[in-house]
């Protein structure tokens, strides 16, 4: 009787399947034609606001039991494909391969864009900047570091805009060739996975030399070449490099995210779920930082995020930094922003775009 019923329900997943297939391939010839039009009409390809749109319906009249995440991610895919199907999209990102950065890629634009690796977040504006990628990703904070600060500066001297912006889960595991603890005889990370494993590594490898590398993609590379290495790395470390996991999520802190933001040339529309970056420099007055924030508590927009940067060419003068939340386009940011253009030095809007999602 269990058999029985077993085959039933594997032919009905198989029938389910099928009409799956088919349906992707009529959804994918839907897209074709839309590239079609783009393409005649000389129309943008990739629009951020109607995936946000598509990912925004889909969880929301989602009844389970399939998981809203896991949602999402295939249809990421689906999108991703889809792109290829009309026009694929190149995106300039911080490398190599097996990064943190490079796994933002993969989460936001899929497996079908084709992905140009960078040695440095300048190489990344530059290759956007210059028309070789349709778009760059880089790192601009973290939960436990705080912000990147060369990325911020990248924006003082190059003319993209944020286009979307990624949070990835920080998760460091220990790598190695055998997968196994007592043939550790060093350990290469990046800095910064370092310090956020030190509490583990002291309590599991005291005394084990532990060596900075540029990268933990980098210190993958060398865990594969040695036997008696291991390397701290994300999970996709393992997968590109074929490695083994001698223990998984060895970070100290389990609420350590990345931000990373989308850098291009356009600017996306009003979703209702949105951001708005900019960049300003205050004169040189008694109360100048009240009187640059004090437009946006008159008009009621809330500040996510306020950072200061030296500028470079004058010491002791300085750029701020500001995340909001709503769309330049929206009366009360718009307002405020007008208001901030009058008594700012310096002003720049980086842009207005989705939130990650």
């Amino acid at each position: 009787m269990t058999k029985d019923r077993l085959k039933e329900l594997r032919d009905e997943i198989d029938r389910l399947d099928d009409r799956i297939l088919e349906l992707l391939n009529r959804r994918a010839g839907a897209v074709v034609d839309v590239g079609r039009i783009k393409s005649d009409k000389n129309l943008q390809f990739y629009v951020p606001e109607r995936e946000v749109e598509i990912l925004l319906r889909l969880t929301a009249e989602n009844r389970g039991p399939f998981p809203n995440e896991a949602l999402k991610a295939i249809y990421r895919e689906i999108i991703s494909a889809s792109h290829a199907l009309e026009k694929p999209l190149s995106v300039a990102y911080l490398g190599p391969r097996a990064t943190f950065t490079h796994l933002a890629c993969l989460k936001h634009f899929g497996e079908s864009a084709d992905y140009v690796s960078q040695i440095n977040v300048s190489e990344v504006f530059e290759a956007v900047e210059r028309g070789l990628a349709d778009f760059g990703v880089v790192p601009i904070e973290n939960s436990s570091e705080g912000i990147v600060s060369n990325t911020l500066d990248m924006f003082v001297d190059h003319n993209l805009l944020i286009c979307g912006e990624i949070l990835v889960e920080v998760a460091h595991d220990m790598l190695s060739v055998t997968g196994d603890m007592d043939h550790v005889r060093k350990i290469y990370s990046h800095p910064h996975a370092i310090a956020q494993c030190r509490g583990w590594l002291e309590r599991n490898f005291r005394g084990t030399p532990v060596f900075d590398v540029e990268s933990t993609a980098r210190a993958a590379e060398l865990a594969v070449d040695d036997p008696s290495a291991a390397a701290i790395a994300g999970e996709a470390a393992a997968k590109i490099y074929g490695l083994k996991s001698i223990r998984k999520r060895i970070q100290d802190n389990t609420n350590n995210f990345t931000r990373f933001i989308i850098i291009g040339k356009i600017a996306p529309n009003l979703t209702g779920n949105d951001k708005t970056s900019i960049l300003f420099a205050a004169r040189d007055e008694v109360g100048a930082l009240y009187l640059m924030l004090e437009p946006f508590a008159k008009h009621q927009v809330n500040l996510t995020k306020i950072e200061s940067r030296p500028v470079k060419t004058k010491a002791w003068e300085y750029l701020f930094f500001l995340d909001m939340e709503g769309h330049i386009t929206v009366d009360p940011i718009a307002k405020a922003v007008d208001e901030l253009r009058t008594r700012a030095q310096y002003l720049k809007i980086l842009g207005s775009y989705p939130r990650a999602i």
